[in-house]
């Protein structure tokens, strides 16, 4: 079963307590909650912010993230996604992964409109790598999306026993192929449905949360 990283932040600070012990994904457009993880992750997964770049039409700061993570990712359970480019060829995206400063630390991320054989070189060269949805593929989910997927791994496995990878926005497929870990925003932006006001100020405020959560990993009651 795949490993979920959920994106902070997750607000009030209280409902992150009660989510203590599970896995978190700290953006580096988001850092927020980054100095409350040794509190109360199990692991975490820094990203490193393109996709909210992209889509937001922002710059990125290489030379900062590598400096935001040099303080928090030498702890055991920490890993860090390397500097990519949404929606551009190979070379720029190889040109980022020669100036990473922190080894297996990080884990490069393949583009589903790239070629194959540049995931297959990725998975050959890193312990880990990530998957990132673009071009026509960036429905995660969607028909031409699982054929995509269906070709990568296809390939993939006839390579590597048990590749290690990780699904960007992938929680909600997390079942349909070998992901080892995947993560979601979706506690962060909707686990306040879940409040229980008649126990406000309780340890049970946030239970909804809780099992939430626990149905996005896939846990069962």
């Amino acid at each position: 079963m795949a490993t979920v990283y959920h994106v902070t932040a997750i607000n009030p600070k209280a409902r992150l307590f009660a989510l203590t012990g599970r896995h978190f994904c700290v953006s580096h457009a988001y850092p927020q909650q980054a100095h409350l993880m040794d509190q109360v992750a199990a692991g975490v997964m820094f990203d490193n912010g393109a996709f909210t770049a992209f889509t937001k039409g922002r710059p990125t700061n290489w030379p900062k993230y590598y400096a935001w993570l040099e303080k928090r990712l030498f702890v055991p359970g920490r890993w860090a996604v390397i500097p990519d480019v949404i929606a551009e060829g190979g070379q720029s995206q190889d040109a980022l992964l020669r100036e990473w400063p922190f080894g297996h630390r990080g884990a490069p991320v393949w583009h589903t409109g790239e070629p194959i054989d540049r995931l297959l070189r990725l998975a050959d060269e890193w312990p880990r790598v990530c998957i990132g949805s673009t071009d026509e593929h960036w429905q995660v989910g969607s028909a031409i999306w699982r054929e995509r997927m269906d070709e990568a791994f296809t390939e993939l496995l006839r390579r590597h026993r048990d590749p290690v990878t990780h699904m960007l926005r992938g929680v909600a497929v997390q079942d349909l192929y070998p992901f080892h870990s995947a993560d979601s925003s979706s506690l962060a932006q909707n686990s306040h449905r879940y409040n229980m006001p008649l126990f406000a100020g309780t340890e049970f405020e946030f239970m909804g949360s809780v099992s939430y959560a626990d149905r996005l990993e896939r846990k069962r009651a």
